[in-house]
């Protein structure tokens, strides 16, 4: 991929922001013509810069179901350890979003479950698992204030 220009991260911000967007619209909204807009889209995502698109669901508002924050250390820190556990937590369904971090603790990651008795059998379930873990801390998410994963904050990109 070449360097991104600043009519590409436009894009990307565009269709962070509104996947759905016309070719027309995105096109005029970087002040390019259709085809040269969408031909940088094509490259875009042929350099794995673009994922895929996908609607933002609002589960809860279907179906009743808890979100649980939970913070997990292993045992070991082996790449073969590591691996399992991330191999596994990737296949869940239950795990909406899991990341490996820095400090205290090794992940953070966040469970949907019916209730919290469906939460604890999953946990239960990993640790019948032998997958490592040494210790697990459970937050009940009490509210949702901010989910949107498609805005960039302008000054991430500036000096691009």
């Amino acid at each position: 991929m070449h360097k991104l220009d600043r009519y590409d991260l436009k894009i990307l911000r565009i269709l962070a922001e509104e996947g759905r967007t016309t070719k027309s619209a995105l096109a005029e909204a970087i002040n390019l013509s259709v085809t040269p807009a969408w031909e940088r889209v094509r490259k875009l995502e042929a350099a794995g810069l673009i994922k895929g698109y996908r609607a933002q669901i609002d589960w809860g508002a279907l179906f009743k179901s808890q979100q649980v924050l939970v913070e997990i250390t292993l045992a070991r820190h082996t790449a073969q350890d590591m691996r399992r556990f991330e191999e596994r937590l990737a296949s869940a369904p239950e795990i909406a979003f899991c990341y490996a971090t820095g400090g205290g603790v090794d992940y953070l990651a966040m469970v949907r479950a019916r209730d919290i008795d469906h939460y604890q059998r999953f946990i239960d379930q990993l640790l019948l698992e032998d997958l490592g873990i040494e210790r697990y801390f459970t937050y009940i998410v009490t509210k949702t204030i901010k989910t949107d994963e498609g805005s960039v904050p302008a000054e991430l990109i500036a000096d691009q």
